[in-house]
């Protein structure tokens, strides 16, 4: 069974230019998922297209249209990465009849490939179960070279929650990489809510010696002790992986999500953090999770998310 689909190019629209000044005039699409294996820095797009590890969290359904979305917003953004450095879209992995679990052994399989083969990767998602997946595959890239990855997710959950019946799901990825990597779990997670985590899940982010900043602490007015906590996890791992759930945003720039609350952060805290993240020269992957088109309004969650990726990127290449 194929759980890959092709990248469609009608997903990269935007305005008409003579020269390639939108994404939607660099992007190159690839098919089949023969990664491009060339030692220039490239970026690698693959959307996950599933929503059963929403389902068994119990969350609002339609993050599995939410690759195609994205991609059409990034389609219209002003493009501002260097001209060396590739955009490649690599299309979909998608679950099949529940089969969540294949998906993510494709996922996890294609993340180290694209690390292999020197691309950044970046994956829009979908649940947050692309978490266990994606993190799986970058820390069997780096695990490989004899490093440390740390996992820095921006988010209101830890998602460390148990498994229901023996199966993942969008609330329990990093507890699955916590149990799979034992002491080669290193994981921060910002802007967690007290009221979206019960007590048992701090508990057990501190069995894990995670490191987490709740929603009171993760403010603007809190810059320095903020930079403080994110550069001494920076400097105890070698290399990053940041997932960013936007429904760690406030409902005001994030309507379009799963859980949708009204504390959650604001861009300009999430900002400082990318451009934070970026600057250590660390950072080797990124995924956006938990966009919901069905709920956005106006495209404005969307919006948000192709933002993020674009910032990130332009930051990880020099710009």
């Amino acid at each position: 069974m194929n759980l890959h689909q092709n990248p469609s190019p009608s997903n990269w629209t935007g305005r008409k230019s003579a020269q390639n000044e939108y994404w939607h005039q660099v992007v190159q699409t690839v098919l089949n998922l023969k990664f491009k294996d060339s030692p220039e820095k490239k970026v690698g797009i693959l959307g996950y297209s599933g929503e059963e590890g929403v389902i068994r969290n119990q969350g609002r359904l339609g993050t599995q249209e939410a690759p195609a979305v994205i991609r059409k917003i990034l389609g219209s953004v002003a493009h501002h990465l260097p001209e060396s450095v590739e955009i490649i879209d690599y299309g979909d992995i998608v679950t099949w009849e529940q089969d969540m679990e294949s998906s993510h052994a494709e996922i996890s399989k294609a993340v180290t490939q694209l690390l292999q083969t020197h691309h950044f990767p970046v994956l829009l998602g979908g649940g947050h179960d692309l978490a266990y997946a994606h993190g799986k595959g970058a820390l069997n890239f780096v695990q490989e070279k004899g490093e440390k990855l740390g996992i820095i997710n921006l988010d209101a959950h830890f998602d460390l929650r148990p498994l229901v019946n023996g199966k993942g799901h969008s609330g329990s990825p990093f507890f699955q990489l916590s149990e799979e990597f034992g002491n080669d779990f290193h994981y921060m997670a910002l802007g967690i809510q007290r009221a979206a985590n019960p007590k048992s899940l701090f508990e057990t982010a501190k069995k894990l010696n995670a490191r987490f900043l709740v929603m009171e602490d993760f403010r603007l007015n809190n810059w320095e002790y903020i930079e403080e906590q994110i550069i001494w996890f920076l400097d105890s791992v070698n290399k990053i992986y940041l997932s960013i759930d936007l429904d760690g945003f406030s409902a005001a720039f994030a309507p379009g999500v799963s859980a949708p609350s009204p504390m959650g952060f604001d861009p300009q805290i999430a900002f400082k953090v990318f451009e934070l993240i970026a600057s250590s020269k660390k950072l080797i992957s990124l995924d956006v999770v938990e966009l919901n088109p069905k709920f956005d309004q106006d495209d404005e969650t969307a919006r948000l998310a192709a933002r993020s990726v674009e910032y990130i990127l332009r930051k990880v290449t020099g710009k």
